[in-house]
């Protein structure tokens, strides 16, 4: 791929983030995934970024495997697997601008929802932690699966869905890294079969690979220091900063 040595560095910042919101601010990726975007061709960008992405859950798993809550999980999978599908098939026949401006709305819808729930449903009559409703783990996986599948952008989704089910810091960090592991490198073989991940895109992410250890580092460090509240309106921000930067672009 033909970029700069300026564009080169703007991609290893993106890729420090994707390590760092691995490990501390989940959902902040979205913003590595407009700036990729940005500097390479949209529909090439998510085959760089997926590899880079995959690099930053394995750290994620090494350091938060143990506060997975797998019935969350299992749960997700099914309805997830249907939105990979759907949205392999959306990429065949949808051009990059309507990718964008469907995943930026998505994103903003899944906000919105998330903050009217917030101030209309007082927090004891939230569902316990790992005991969501039923209808938010079909809903939310499909949303998800898709926007994972077309654009890497499943992590504010999935985010949204952990919050408003009541998963505290930890308990988010480790089902959101197993969860995503397992998403993303089930994702490879639809990616390569699409043409998004090929020789070239390897090379440069062998490349970029290298700056997610000190971001995901970073975010360790930060973790601990950021209380719930603060932490659940950083995820939103996240959220709603990168469907913006979608619908915009």
């Amino acid at each position: 791929m033909d970029i700069s040595i300026w564009e080169f560095c703007v991609l290893a910042l993106a890729a420090a983030l994707v390590g760092f919101s691995k490990t501390a601010v989940s959902g902040a990726n979205t913003v590595s995934l407009a700036v990729f975007a940005a500097v390479l061709p949209a529909r090439e960008s998510t085959g760089v970024l997926l590899p880079i992405l995959i690099a930053g859950d394995v750290l994620a798993v090494l350091t938060y495997r143990r506060h997975a809550h797998w019935p969350t999980l299992w749960r997700l999978f099914p309805a997830v697997g249907a939105g990979v599908l759907v949205g392999t098939v959306f990429l065949m026949w949808a051009g990059d601008d309507g990718v964008r401006t469907s995943i930026g709305a998505i994103l903003l819808l899944m906000a919105a929802v998330t903050m009217w729930r917030r101030r209309i449903v007082a927090r004891q009559e939230e569902s316990s932690e790992g005991r969501p409703a039923r209808w938010k783990a079909p809903s939310y996986g499909v949303l998800g699966g898709f926007t994972t599948m077309v654009a890497n952008a499943g992590g504010p989704v999935m985010s949204l869905y952990l919050i408003s089910s009541g998963f505290q810091k930890l308990g988010f960090l480790g089902t959101s890294a197993w969860f995503f592991l397992i998403v993303n490198t089930s994702k490879v073989p639809f990616s390569v079969g699409l043409g998004l991940i090929d020789r070239d895109s390897l090379l440069l992410d062998a490349a970029l690979v290298l700056f997610v250890v000190p971001g995901a580092w970073l975010g360790r460090k930060c973790v601990d220091r950021i209380d719930q509240l603060l932490f659940e309106r950083l995820v939103i921000g996240a959220t709603v900063l990168g469907g913006i930067q979608l619908l915009v672009h």
